[in-house]
């Protein structure tokens, strides 16, 4: 089968399409046709081996364990394990690749791949391939940080990042759990912010949602481009602040633990801080959460904005596009048969 093969660490130019083996599932996985695999940033820190402690957490300390990057994937079941019986040959599916929590290659942009039953849901018919694949990772994580019992009905809710991947299904999970939701992004980006559902959009060039006088209940920061000093003066007394932590691919973070000294802190700091409790580290239970996402987006609460889609063979070219921070909407790479 065809596929970009990895064998490095460092840019997305040294990524080139190749041919390899056809994957054979395990028993608890599914061997998935593919048609769609989107592009998100965690892809790029697996390519890019940045922060390096990625490295041992799964990738591969010298070079990717996994030669075929990519996580994210909507296709058509072409053959299933022994211990599979949630889905059969010929199912349309989406989800997630890899086992776990982990920044690592998980093989989705190739023809064939072979993923953990667990984190696989039907595709929705209402929903093509293209849309179905920018899902699971920005929808896992959103949802996992972004419950339902966090939200309370008329609740307040800001999402820093709203246009991008994590932060639009944010902004959809909030109002459908009956929030009033307000967005932050760039100007270029606030129609998008507006189109899948915030009450407000914020140009963070123009106003500084710190420095309003506003008050929100809950304060989910996908870029963290805020110290929480500053973020605190936002926060009702009783609100809460999620932070996601984006490394601007490598432009901020330490180089080597990447934002994990600042969550850290966060962490220790919530012993005395009531805002920053409640954060959710615990592994994600992945069937349940694409089941809640399988069912949003069948409802029309959950919708992806495509910004454009690319062939296999310029899934570099796709990575480059999604780095520059120019696409309004989600980065999709498209494999033919």
């Amino acid at each position: 089968m065809r596929a970009i093969l990895q064998s490095t660490y460092g840019s997305v130019d040294s990524l080139r399409l190749g041919d390899v083996a056809r994957p054979e599932p395990a028993e608890d996985e599914v061997l998935i046709r593919v048609r769609a695999a989107s592009v998100h940033p965690d892809v790029w820190h697996v390519v890019a081996g940045r922060p390096a402690v990625l490295r041992l957490m799964g990738s591969g300390v010298q070079r990717p364990r996994e030669r075929i990057p990519g996580t994210d994937v909507a296709g058509v079941v072409e053959s299933v394990g022994t211990a599979v019986t949630r889905f059969k040959p010929g199912d349309d599916v989406f989800g997630e690749t890899v086992r776990g929590v982990g920044w690592r290659n998980g093989g989705a942009y190739a023809e064939y791949v072979a993923a953990p039953d667990a984190g696989l849901a039907l595709k929705p018919s209402t929903v093509s391939f293209e849309e179905a694949s920018a899902v699971p990772t920005a929808g896992l994580i959103a949802l996992n940080h972004l419950p339902q019992s966090k939200v309370p009905p008329g609740s307040r809710v800001l999402v820093n990042g709203a246009a991008g991947g994590v932060g639009a299904l944010a902004v959809q999970l909030a109002k459908a759990y009956g929030a009033e939701v307000s967005g932050v992004d760039h100007a270029s980006k606030l129609d998008l912010v507006r189109a899948v559902g915030a009450d407000r959009a914020i140009d963070y060039a123009q106003e500084d949602f710190t420095l309003t006088g506003d008050k929100w209940d809950l304060i989910f920061d996908v870029p963290g481009n805020h110290t929480f000093r500053d973020v605190r003066r936002a926060l009702d007394t009783r609100g809460h602040y999620v932070l996601i932590g984006h490394d601007g691919f490598g432009a901020i973070g330490h180089r080597w633990l990447g934002s994990m000294p600042r969550v850290l802190g966060l962490m220790a700091r919530s012993a005395v801080t009531p805002q920053l409790r409640g954060a959710n580290f615990a592994p994600p239970d992945k069937r349940q959460l694409m089941s809640i996402l399988a069912r949003f987006m069948e409802t029309g609460e959950l919708r992806v904005v495509l910004d454009r889609t690319f062939p296999l063979a310029q899934t570099p070219e796709a990575l480059r596009h999604m780095m520059s921070g120019q696409p309004v909407g989600r980065v999709v790479v498209q494999i033919d048969g």
